[in-house]
């Protein structure tokens, strides 16, 4: 398991120093300290570090300072994320007097629950859960606390279930009330790092409680049918942005278009995620009940004009990661799709069939609405439609960061590692692979999502987080090695010009090189971890195996030889690498 999916607890600072407790964090010291300065989007704060700390060892520090986790933290310095912890702080150009941008991916809060007689329930949630997940918390550990007979309603106003807690306490001092049978009140503050939540049950006599019931009976009307639910009389759009005629749109994209439709038409807004560095939001069924799909506009991504979680706008146009484009993001998500072929090989006209590593079905959409990020304002006109890609939602307990790998399925995790080395993900991290549980047999299947940085022009950046776990120590299984054979680059590159995306030369030249590598890695009865290994970098300024590659066909080749040329070149260098580590 990488530096970067690892949640510790904050520990103190004198601790952080000490080369016996932290031997593998540590490395070189160098003799004098720099300080850094730290924007989170709502505060600047000082930090000392030394030049040679790791980055694991300075996301400790921030999260013994600020209480955020280091799997939690996104450090981006000049446009470019801090993403290896075992590199150094030096590596990444990071001296005194710099300036660091922290967004966060998650944050938990405690949520205490203290029933009638005084028993009490303690359990923690992400920040971004909605008001209908802790009401299932507060159900499944307190008893008789059905869903039904629960209501939480804050200022007067009824609070639906899809609102998400941090939306509601934004303030210290903020008050939610909980109504069950007797009503009840739900307080916050802080507590160290975290923001608690009290539920404690009232102790009212009859009268007082019927009297509080048909107030808040009252509040439900106003606040939740008639003002929340009230109709936009259609001042949002949603449409498919389909560039080529011939296409047509699979009958699993069309539901979800119609499903994502019909919520926005009953009034049911767009819920922004509280997780991920730029904008994702939620979107509702009609019922409101329930998440249908995830729309991810191209001007909020991180370093975008639009991005709303403070992120600096990118001043050369490359994202966060080496090779890739800021704005590019929504386009790369559709293609992770389209080229995650069902094992039978590409989709039908239908679009039914699952892909073989199961990225959710995903499609580019223009989009209209105001609860989207409008920094210089909203009206209802052509100049506030959004592109970005929709999303199909996937029910899920939870992500591989929530649990240990162990329990995750061989073939689940490889079906993801021949995603990520094909695509050369330069993303690939625990938080984005969502753990469901097939309805059938209740086995543990993984879901990718994310997929904004795959198909970069180069593999600088390239980090798999599944590397280090043990099913990729594992060789591939015969099915797995037949589908692997059965890829068809240049067929997968027409395929997405099909669908309207030509590949710039150096985005096509990875790909072509990635599923060399895959294919030839395959054959030969390398793991995923062996194969995989040749893409990453171990730090940030030692060159992968692949890097070493590609730069020794570029010498080798003369001046003005052909793309095919060049592949060869590619081909018979490679080979020699992987001979030397086969079995």
């Amino acid at each position: 398991m990488s530096m970067a999916s690892v949640a510790l607890s904050p520990v103190h600072e004198e601790s952080l120093d000490s080369h016996r407790n932290f031997p593998w964090l540590c490395g070189l010291r160098s003799s004098d300290p720099i300080v850094i300065f730290l924007v989170d989007g709502r505060s600047i704060d000082r930090l000392q570090v030394l030049e040679s700390d790791s980055i694991a060892l300075m996301k400790l520090r921030i999260q013994a300072s600020k209480g955020y986790f280091v799997n939690e933290q996104i450090l981006v310095f000049e446009g470019r994320e801090l993403a290896r912890g075992n590199s150094q702080v030096r590596d990444y150009g990071v001296a005194d007097g710099k300036v660091l941008h922290l967004g966060v991916r998650s944050n938990r809060q405690a949520i205490i629950a203290r029933t009638l007689c005084g028993k009490v329930y303690k359990f923690r949630v992400d920040k971004g859960k909605s008001v209908g997940y802790v009401k299932k918390q507060i159900a499944k550990v307190g008893k008789g606390l059905d869903l039904v007979d629960q209501e939480l309603v804050c200022d007067g106003e009824a609070l639906e279930d899809q609102r998400l807690i941090t939306d509601i306490c934004k303030s210290n001092d903020a008050v939610v009330h909980l109504l069950i049978r007797k009503s009840a009140k739900v307080r916050g503050k802080p507590v160290e790092k975290d923001f608690e939540l009290s539920i404690e049950a009232l102790d009212l006599n009859e009268k007082e409680a019927d009297c509080l019931g048909e107030h808040q009976q009252g509040a439900l009307y106003m606040g939740y049918r008639v003002t929340e639910r009230k109709p936009l009389l259609r001042e949002f759009l949603l449409e498919p942005l389909i560039v080529n005629s011939k296409i047509q749109l699979p009958l699993v994209i069309r539901e979800l278009m119609k499903s994502t439709f019909n919520g926005l038409e009953r009034g049911n807004e767009p819920i922004r995620s509280s997780e991920g560095s730029g904008g994702a939001y939620f979107m509702q069924d009609s019922s409101g009940q329930k998440y249908v799909s995830v729309f991810k506009p191209i001007d909020e991504e991180p370093m975008a004009v639009n991005n709303p979680q403070g992120l600096p706008l990118s001043v050369d146009g490359e994202g966060l990661k080496k090779g890739t484009r800021v704005g590019e993001g929504a386009l790369r998500e559709v293609a992770a799709y389209i080229l995650d072929h069902p094992k039978s090989g590409p989709r039908s006209s239908s679009g039914e069939e699952r892909g073989f590593a199961g990225v959710p079905p995903t499609a580019m959409v223009k989009c209209l609405h105001r609860g989207f990020n409008h920094p210089n304002g909203y009206q209802c006109d052509s100049k506030n439609i959004k592109i970005g890609s929709l999303q199909m939602f996937v029910e899920n307990i939870g992500s591989c960061e929530d649990r240990g790998p162990s329990s995750f399925p061989v073939a689940e995790v490889h079906k993801i590692s021949v995603l990520d080395i094909r695509l050369a993900n330069a993303d690939r991290h625990a938080g984005n692979i969502l753990v469901s549980k097939d309805c059938e047999h209740g086995q543990i299947v993984l879901i990718p999502i994310d997929h904004g940085y795959c198909f970069p022009t180069n593999f600088e950046d390239c980090t798999f987080d599944w590397l280090y776990w043990p099913q990729a120590q594992q060789p591939y299984s015969h099915e797995t090695v037949e589908y692997i054979k059965a890829l068809d680059v240049e067929q997968d590159i027409a395929l997405l010009k099909f669908h309207g995306w030509d590949m710039p030369p150096e985005c096509a030249r990875t790909l072509r090189i990635s599923t060399m590598l895959l294919k030839k890695g395959a054959e030969r009865g390398l793991t995923p971890f062996a194969i995989g290994s040749l893409m990453c970098r171990e730090t940030v300024k030692k060159e992968s195996v692949v890097e070493q590659i590609v730069q020794e066909a570029q010498d080798a080749v003369l001046p003005g030889s052909g793309e095919a040329t060049f592949l060869e070149a590619v081909s018979l260098i490679m080979d020699r690498h992987l001979d030397n580590l086969s079995p």
